[in-house]
């Protein structure tokens, strides 16, 4: 009785026993839909060196789908290349290039459907439409992926990496390059974009839509049609960023729109067309920033209101600070702005003179574009001096009473 007793125990313990199904052109199992077929949940499919070209790759149980070497993943610009419909799913070492191209149903190298748990790591996306895509997922993590295209118009590419409607993300130390949007999110909560990397993408390296109490940290957006935007979204903290070379006529660093309730700290802005461009704007902190070589520090337009901007270096910006309305609902508080010409005869690190911000041809230029033509005139420099002295169009309250004489250590 003993007897039978272990060798049922034996049984149940081999069926519950995760297996590992090796895929190769020199092994039994050659093609991975073949494996797929043959797996448990629980199972890990290790697929070998070389190229398939096997259609879309539906991942519908839960395994681990290993790549050594980083086996070839061929969408033939078909179609989908990986689709995974399961929840506890990891797919890790693969180059998954060539997804088909189509504007109604995106297809993408990998795309989660409405799952949960599943890790996208250390893989090679080329030439895809869509990179990765998060539909109506929670608890989803995808990390240190290489996620490159080669769009030349943003109708005809899709997003490196796409969240819809999803939450509990953690976007982490990937490298985007080449898409419409390097990062998007739209309806996405409780999330976190950290260490990525995303240049030369053609409209945002970040585009935030609709998405509530989620942090960007320590990414680097450079050279993207347009930075970064943040629009119709709510507490949101947008800390160590870098925010660098995004130049057009219609470019910033960084573009709030309808946003509120956020925090903006230590990001450095450096060679973008605007640092950071504010409308309809509320209850932001901006601190401990530097805006360095930018065309125009920060625009803050009229729509905007009760927004804290304190404690930040303004450097070598063309314009520090410009807006396109007269009244005057935020406040500026204990920067440093090296065009200051003030004194600091107590010697308390701040100027005993209120410094203006707003130039007056700062505010010609924003109503009249075409006034640039005559930028380090001499003109124009005797109006910004007589300005100064007899204000009478820069509003009187757009003025920082303590400004730093030393430039913070950010």
């Amino acid at each position: 009785m003993k007897k039978i007793s272990f060798i049922v125990f034996l049984l149940f313990f081999s069926i519950g026993k995760a297996t590992t199904i090796k895929v190769g052109a020199n092994l039994p199992v050659k093609k991975i839909k073949q494996a797929l077929a043959l797996a448990n949940d629980g199972d890990t499919i290790l697929v070998h060196s070389g190229i398939y070209k096997e259609g879309t790759i539906l991942i519908n149980k839960k395994i681990y789908f290993i790549g050594k070497n980083f086996p070839v993943l061929d969408g033939q610009h078909k179609k989908e290349v990986v689709s995974i419909n399961a929840n506890d799913v990891v797919v890790k070492g693969f180059k998954v290039i060539n997804s088909g191209h189509a504007a109604l149903n995106d297809p993408c190298g990998i795309r989660v459907y409405d799952k949960n748990n599943v890790i996208i790591q250390g893989n090679i996306l080329d030439n895809n439409f869509f990179g990765i895509y998060l539909q109506n997922s929670t608890n989803c993590i995808v990390k240190n992926n290489v996620i490159k295209a080669y769009g030349k118009a943003e109708q005809l590419i899709g997003n490196g990496i796409h969240c819809w409607k999803s939450n509990n993300l953690q976007i982490i130390g990937n490298k985007i390059t080449g898409h419409r949007d390097g990062i998007y999110f739209e309806f996405v909560t409780q999330s976190v974009i950290w260490r990525n990397i995303a240049n030369n993408n053609i409209r945002y390296g970040l585009h935030f839509m609709f998405s509530n109490d989620d942090a960007y940290i320590t990414n680097v957006f450079k050279n993207n049609g347009a930075g970064v935007a943040v629009m119709f979204t709510k507490n949101v903290k947008m800390f160590n960023n870098y925010f660098e070379e995004n130049w057009g006529d219609s470019a910033y660093g960084l573009l709030l729109k309808e946003i509120s309730d956020s925090y903006i700290f230590n990001n450095r802005f450096a060679r973008n067309t605007s640092g950071i461009y504010m409308e309809g704007t509320s209850r932001i902190k901006v601190e401990k920033n530097s805006f360095e070589s930018n065309g125009w520090g920060m625009k803050i337009q009229a729509s905007c209101m009760e927004n804290e901007i304190v404690n930040n270096n303004f450097l070598k910006n063309t314009f520090d600070i410009s807006t396109n309305g007269s009244l005057v609902l935020n406040t500026f508080n204990s920067n440093f702005w090296d065009k200051y010409e003030g004194y600091d005869l107590d010697k308390d690190g701040m100027g005993d003179v209120p410094y203006h911000p707003l130039s007056l041809f700062a505010v010609l230029t924003e109503n009249t574009p075409s006034a640039m033509l005559l930028y380090r005139s001499f003109m124009i420099t005797l109006l910004d001096k007589s300005e100064k002295v007899l204000p009478s169009i820069t509003p009187d309250n757009f003025v920082d009473n303590k400004p730093l004489m030393k430039s913070l250590p950010l």
